[in-house]
């Protein structure tokens, strides 16, 4: 379970990914919000960097992730409580401007990110926008008993026609993790 490598690795998970420059993508997301206040989902927050960044903007912010370990370590980060919560069962209703989906939903097979696209849709509220980003490529793997669900730009907007969401932008860009630069993520913009 995915779970379970991030409670077991939480510390180097945090240290890892916790300066990751996010800004690009922090910069593309809010561009499209049509909304200057208001709440975002944080959906699989991990470090809680981006709640973080989020939260000083002026935004309330709702985290959640599956990881015991994580929620404790994020929690004490952005000076908030993290929801411990599997995404897959969301069960918000019209109150999110924005949902976050940073390297998170890719953890669930593909039939459970459809699943888990439709309850963000209910989740946002009318011109809400959805960011999430997956690993580049056309095979998914297991990796450290986390599954990982890759897509390329016409297999994840295949996927996209499958839901509601009107889709923004598909675009490719580079891991910016340090050491972790070749490799490439595929990025989607939805609008509700």
């Amino acid at each position: 379970m995915v779970e379970k490598f991030y409670d077991n690795n939480a510390d180097q998970f945090f240290k890892s990914t916790i300066n990751a420059d996010m800004h690009e993508m922090y910069s593309i997301f809010q561009k499209y919000l049509h909304f200057t206040d208001g709440e975002i989902l944080d959906l699989g927050c991990g470090s809680g960097r981006d709640s973080k960044y989020f939260l000083q903007c002026g935004y309330d912010v709702t985290s959640i992730d599956l990881s015991v370990e994580l929620a404790k370590i994020a929690s004490r980060y952005i000076g908030k409580e993290v929801i411990v919560k599997d995404m897959r069962e969301l069960d918000y209703y019209e109150k999110f401007i924005g949902i976050w989906a940073c390297a998170s939903l890719l953890h669930l097979k593909e039939y459970e990110i459809l699943e888990t696209l439709e309850k963000c849709y209910l989740a946002l509220i009318k011109d809400g926008v959805l960011y999430a980003s997956f690993k580049y490529g056309d095979s998914n793997y297991t990796k450290d008993g986390r599954n990982f669900t890759c897509f390329t730009k016409e297999k994840i907007i295949k996927t996209i026609e499958l839901t509601k969401f009107t889709i923004i932008n598909v675009f490719e860009t580079f891991d910016v993790r340090i050491g972790r630069e070749n490799e490439k993520w595929i990025n989607i913009l939805l609008r509700k």
